[in-house]
């Protein structure tokens, strides 16, 4: 959702500065820890139809729209885009290297 949200900040705002966040800390929230696997599935499922939505209107030029992450500096929605698309295989990979061991 952070990384739709900053597209979203791109697309709409001269180079935005957006916040940085705690994952780490994120994920020992009850919401997180003990909610259902099923509600963040279909969470993210609604996120990705929407987020797909978007992508698809936009033209080429504003694939270089921008925003500042203070920790790693200036980022395209290009940039950002593949970024995201590694993170969910690598979150993939994850998922599927725990199943694995069970």
């Amino acid at each position: 959702m952070n990384s739709y949200i900053r597209c979203r900040l791109a697309l709409t705002e001269d180079e935005p500065l957006i916040k940085p966040y705690r994952e780490d800390r994120w994920a020992t929230l009850k919401d997180a820890s003990q909610a259902p696997v099923e509600i963040s599935l279909s969470l993210l499922e609604a996120l990705h139809q929407r987020w797909m939505i978007l992508l698809r209107s936009l033209r080429p030029e504003e694939f270089q729209r921008t925003f500042r992450h203070p920790e790693v500096g200036l980022m395209t929605l290009e940039r950002n885009i593949a970024l995201y698309a590694w993170h969910g295989k690598h979150h993939t990979a994850h998922i599927l290297q725990c199943a694995q061991v069970q």
